[in-house]
């Protein structure tokens, strides 16, 4: 069996065991005559000769139609005719899958059904379902078979029930058949999911400090991104000098009387939530936490330049009261001749030649 995508070329090769000089022929499903030989009997240019000899004889059919599939004989013309049958089977390339569903964004916690269809498929193919790289199962497939154009068409469905998570999640749906590699026809679309904010409050600095500008940044995490911020201090109103702009909250100077915790509501139409900031107010003088560290590796490096200082001065203390020591024992040993230090030095350092020089010998 041989086994063609549409569009394709397939090969047949008729071959015997021993030539007697009798031709070879392959004939269509229809049985008419497409060579004979190396002679062409039926005129389609998409029928070529791909080589002929006394025990071969093998043609190529290209462009391959879905017309072109059923059973091909080869005979060889001895007494009796002797015959071989090869089947082509021509595989109907699948399209590429349109996706359906996508059209509306689903809140969070909702259910949305997606659609995949393929056509023109031979055999019919299968759908196959991811989410990122993680394989879904989808319901039973639907085959439609089109019996004009020998195909079918397919379609897949896959029900889901969304999070904020899946927000841009990419949902793939790929072809398999025989006709294609891994792979090869594929369609992904994204997810898109509503949910309400999640709130955080950022401070422009973790060391407000009284006397200086503080502002905080209210963050709402929402899809669509909150339209509107609302700010609040716990059990109390807002300071007069706090000044409100959108998600932002702004102190020109900050007094030990703003101290408090501030509450950040913020609503995108989906839900709304809030967040809260405990201020503490430092003292004008407050250092930060890093700073500190800053200094702590400063006065570090510094006690050990100040130790390192105070060996080499102990090793040159020491070699100097040794030089000195030296120096004065030199001194002493050429006192005696000497009329300065520095030739008793001279000559308590040569002293043991003069001594040989002085030696006298008794023959």
């Amino acid at each position: 069996m041989k086994r063609c995508p549409w569009g394709g070329t397939v090969t047949l090769t008729c071959r015997v065991a021993e030539s007697d000089n009798s031709s070879l022929q392959w004939s269509n499903t229809a049985q008419q005559t497409l060579y004979f030989g190396e002679k062409r009997a039926l005129r389609d240019n998409r029928i070529q000769l791909h080589f002929s000899s006394s025990v071969e004889l093998s043609i190529d059919i290209g462009e391959v139609q879905l017309s072109d599939e059923g059973e091909y004989t080869c005979s060889l013309f001895t007494m009796p005719v002797r015959t071989a049958r090869a089947t082509v089977t021509v595989l109907g390339v699948p399209a590429k899958p349109q996706m359906s569903g996508f059209e509306n964004a689903v809140p969070e916690g909702g259910v949305v059904t997606l659609t995949c269809t393929s056509t023109g498929s031979k055999p019919a193919a299968s759908l196959r379902w991811y989410k990122g790289n993680q394989e879904l199962e989808g319901h039973t497939e639907l085959v439609e078979s089109i019996p004009d154009e020998l195909t079918s068409n397919v379609s897949s469905k896959l029900t889901l029930e969304v999070s904020r998570g899946d927000n841009n999640e990419l949902i793939t749906c790929a072809v398999v058949h025989p006709s294609l590699a891994p792979g090869d026809k594929r369609s992904e679309e994204a997810l898109r999911v509503l949910y309400s904010p999640d709130v955080q409050i950022l401070p422009e600095s973790h060391l407000p400090r009284e006397g200086e500008k503080f502002c905080l940044q209210c963050l709402g995490n929402g899809n669509p991104e909150p339209a509107e911020y609302k700010w609040d201090k716990k059990d109390e109103v807002l300071p007069p000098q706090a000044k409100v702009d959108g998600a932002h909250l702004c102190f020109e100077s900050l007094n030990k009387s703003d101290n408090g915790v501030y509450l950040c509501y913020a609503d995108n139409g989906i839900g709304n939530s809030q967040g809260e900031f405990t201020l503490l107010v430092q003292d004008p003088t407050a250092m930060s936490t890093s700073s500190g560290v800053d200094h702590a590796v400063i006065g570090g490096v510094v006690a050990v330049i100040v130790f390192i200082l105070l060996c080499l001065l102990i090793v040159l203390g020491r070699y100097l009261i040794r030089h000195k020591g030296t120096y004065l024992t030199h001194e002493a040993k050429g006192s005696d001749d000497a009329p300065d230090a520095d030739t008793a030095i001279i000559n308590a350092e040569g002293g043991h030649s003069g001594a040989e020089d002085k030696k006298e010998y008794f023959i």
